[in-house]
């Protein structure tokens, strides 16, 4: 918007650069089942460092500003239930799946600048050994490190944890609130900046009395400490977090500092976003752009969007409708292997499904009118799974995303891919250029060796608004240079 401010000038507004993440998880079908068997695809090899470490160097190179990696804690195993893998076997549909922790270390050596965002539960998971692994991890990756909060939501992991059913949503999050505790307290608390001298001469790698216990006795948490790490670059790994539920956006409002939300269309991807920020800014008294929100797309495209919609064609020929069909049960916790292949879902009698399927039905772009039966359903969900899809040439796809940007006022965007690397490399070769023409994208990666959180918000630790920066422990003026 131009405004004109001193007289007989005007100004432009200036454009919001976009921050882009690659969305993938360890396990052959993420987002779309049965494309791991496509050429361009090279998820088989989920299992082999060598296929991550080369995938970090082609988005570090490409301009990627991190990795985003999923995880689940059990199979999607509703469809054709209970408890049946079956369906998800031939397409690798998020099954099996390992620890995304592990490759981080690796992936980091082979980069510069990208930052590895890891998902971790705080329902099965204790904090003490939480905060030692990313603490481990963001010393290794030196600083590129966030955290992928979430609370799970499955009913096969509950069970592989020993619990008959899951623990309820409200109260996962209550669990949620004293575990950030803990680890802010271990994190931010338990080691003073001082604490490690590393004087080879005086025989002294840490000094007495900057190290202390947290003591930590709450409802659900009883954890002493010290924090058994030293702290790490950033101390708290950077903060992303996904939920758009009351409990969800609150939790983001308080503890997040990227958010992660999905939705069909920019406009009710606004009303999230608004949601989140004006929590953040009234409940919890923090500056709403120190929170950046990220909106997911799966794009496709080619040179011109006769040929984007070709691709589009050819790689839905890949899709498994089992796989397909058995996402859509672990996502709704709704089996839809008992209605036929014609019925239109939208009337069931199940208010559960026909809640999901009339929100589809009312926002997904190009099926107005048409029957939602299993096979479309399939058809939906193999490509990109439940995230829009903008199809095209650079152009098409760039107005797009800069409208989606615009109208639902996000910072940036999880981009799935449909074959990897395949689709990333799309993306680094048609769209970044386009982005960057204009000026909707960095030029470069900026300073090497940086962490996480100065990509982001230009320092290494807690901004002072955020409720974790409460816990640090400061050097007083009278004891700054007792031991060194």
């Amino acid at each position: 918007m131009a405004s004109s401010n001193d007289a007989g000038g005007s100004t432009q507004k200036p454009k919001k650069q976009l921050l882009l993440n690659a969305f993938v998880m360890t396990t052959p079908g993420h987002l779309s089942p049965g494309l791991w068997k496509h050429p361009r695809n090279q998820t088989d090899d989920y299992n082999k460092l060598s296929f991550w470490t080369k995938l970090a160097r082609l988005l570090d190179d490409g301009g990627f500003h991190a990795m985003f990696i999923a995880d689940t804690l059990g199979p999607y195993d509703v469809y054709r239930g209970p408890a049946n893998v079956d369906p998800v076997l031939a397409s690798g549909a998020q099954f099996p799946v390992n620890d995304p922790l592990y490759a981080v270390p690796a992936m980091a050596s082979a980069t510069k600048n990208l930052i590895f965002g890891i998902t971790a539960s705080t329902t099965y998971d204790a904090p003490y050994a939480m905060a030692r692994r990313f603490s481990t991890v963001d010393h290794l990756a030196e600083g590129r490190v966030a955290w992928n909060i979430v609370t799970s939501y499955l009913e096969s992991a509950a069970r592989n944890f020993g619990l008959e059913t899951q623990i309820e949503h409200d109260e996962r999050y209550r669990i949620a609130e004293e575990y950030m505790d803990v680890v802010y307290k271990l994190w931010e608390s338990s080691w003073r900046d001082d604490a490690v001298i590393r004087n080879r001469e005086k025989g002294q790698f840490a000094v007495a009395g900057r190290v202390r216990a947290i003591n930590h006795k709450g409802k659900y948490f009883n954890v002493p400490g010290p924090h058994i790490s030293e702290p790490s670059p950033q101390r708290t790994p950077f903060l992303f977090q996904a939920g758009t539920s009351k409990a969800g956006t609150e939790f983001g409002a308080k503890h997040a500092e990227a958010v992660f939300m999905g939705g069909q269309l920019p406009e009710l991807v606004r009303k999230s976003v608004d949601a989140l920020r004006s929590t953040a800014k009234e409940k919890f008294g923090r500056d709403p752009s120190h929170i950046k929100v990220f909106t997911g797309v799966t794009v496709i495209v080619d040179e011109t969007d006769e040929k984007a919609q070709a691709k589009y064609k050819e790689l839905l020929s890949y899709g498994d409708r089992e796989g397909a069909l058995a996402l859509f049960g672990g996502w709704t916790g709704n089996d839809l292997s008992g209605y036929s292949d014609d019925e239109d879902l939208v009337l069931v009698d199940k208010p559960a499904i026909r809640s999901v399927i009339n929100r589809w039905a009312s926002t997904v772009p190009g099926t107005e009118g048409l029957s939602w039966t299993k096979a479309r359903i399939a058809e939906f969900l193999c490509i990109g799974g439940m995230m829009p899809k903008i199809i095209g040439s650079p152009k098409t796809v760039v107005d797009e995303l800069e409208r989606w940007a615009e109208v639902a006022d996000v910072d940036g965007f999880n981009l799935a891919h449909v074959v990897n690397p395949g689709s990333f490399e799309d993306i680094i070769e048609l769209v970044i250029p386009e982005l960057r023409r204009r000026g909707l994208f960095r030029e470069e990666s900026g300073r090497e060796g940086v962490t996480a959180r100065e990509v982001f918000f230009g320092q290494p630790h807690l901004l002072r608004d955020h409720p974790g920066h409460l816990f640090k422990w400061p050097i007083s003026e009278a004891e700054g240079d007792a031991a060194t």
